[in-house]
């Protein structure tokens, strides 16, 4: 076994710049945190961000962190982690009907399990469409029984569909077109109702809840098994294998580096409002398919070659051709990100390949 990413120096440079943001920090101080979807890439940053916080700057934020499967958490994270009094790790779907082993008040309860590539869609569609519905209804339920909680529903760009061919930027009020009847719209239509499930826990229910949406995420926690195209990109790259792009590579597109994404995140937590939706993105993070390949292999060293993609594939792939996100409402907060799409790209390929 290679390293662990948390012992990695430009990694460990990421939570330390993560954890100087100007941020009210001590709302976190001896909170109780709930991360449901902890080994995904946003929750592992997340979770590596708020030990390092525990570590390094004595927060003493208590983490119950919770997935499916125990032996990926366990090749993720850091033993320590197991060992702290600060870390507690449950087994746990959230797709099952019961969460008897998650007992108490938290403050904060981020709900990040969530099928995020296209592969997923096309071969897991129902699990896709339930993890994101059933699993935030619950959690929401979870929040409305115990006041005071805090509820954080990452949504995504998938939401605002096709572009109408009317803006460059999609502001919270867009609404574009999504092709409904398809075994695609399963993730973007979800989501769309778990935002509406927020909006009706809000008003009925008197939970609060914060929306942060989030661009097409990468960065150097990304799972092997990631099939979304910059995923697939950054693998060649590390793998010295020719990248290869199973379109034109046209499309235009809002990235974002994990690491900025979490204090993207934590911005809308700690200075959002109540029910509101807010695009965490930078223009500086936003390029094109063939560019986020070519940068990728630049670093790697090899060659951007196209193919035709297969069934499996072309049914979960994404079919908007421009989906970029305005970030005016969530720099108004004071946020962000310290790294453009060229310099994410090149410390998610350095840290994968070091480690």
């Amino acid at each position: 076994m290679g390293m662990n990413l948390t012992d990695n120096k430009l990694y460990a440079e990421d939570l330390m710049k993560m954890a100087d943001k100007p941020l009210p920090w001590e709302y976190l101080k001896r909170s109780h945190v709930l991360i449901v979807g902890a080994t995904g890439l946003i929750g592992r940053t997340l979770i590596d961000l708020l030990m390092y916080m525990n570590e390094e700057r004595g927060l003493i934020c208590h983490i119950t962190a919770i997935s499916r499967n125990e032996q990926t958490a366990h090749r993720v994270f850091p033993e320590r982690y197991f060992r702290s009094e600060y870390f507690n790790y449950i087994v746990h779907d959230i797709c099952d009907s019961v969460m008897e082993k998650v007992v108490g008040r938290y403050d904060y309860v981020f709900h990040l399990a969530s099928n995020t590539h296209p592969v997923a869609y096309a071969t897991e569609p129902v699990n896709t469409i339930w993890a994101n519905v059933y699993g935030t209804k619950k959690l929401l339920d979870y929040c409305a029984d115990y006041s005071g909680s805090k509820f954080v529903f990452p949504s995504s760009v998938e939401i605002y569909g096709e572009n109408r061919g009317d803006t460059e930027l999609f502001d919270e009020e867009y609404t574009g077109y999504i092709k409904s009847n398809t075994l695609r719209s399963g993730y973007p239509e979800s989501k769309r109702l778990c935002e509406a499930l927020c909006q009706a826990y809000i008003k009925e229910k008197s939970v609060y809840a914060v929306i942060p949406r989030l661009p097409r995420v990468f960065g150097p926690a990304m799972g092997e098994c990631d099939s979304k195209a910059v995923a697939q990109f950054v693998q060649k790259a590390v793998s010295g294998e020719d990248i290869v792009l199973k379109s034109e590579g046209q499309q235009f597109y809002s990235f974002l580096y994990a690491p900025d994404a979490v204090s993207g995140i934590l911005t809308v937590v700690f200075c959002g409002k109540n029910g509101e939706a807010y695009n965490v993105a930078d223009e500086g993070c936003d390029g094109t398919l063939r560019e986020a390949a070519g940068i990728c292999a630049s670093i790697g060293g090899v060659r951007v070659r196209r193919d035709v993609p297969d069934e499996v594939e072309r049914q979960g792939y994404s079919t908007a051709t421009k989906a970029r996100l305005n970030g005016e409402k969530i720099r108004a907060l004071g946020w962000q990100p310290d790294y453009n799409l060229k310099e994410g790209l090149e410390r998610t390929v350095t840290i994968i390949k070091q480690i």
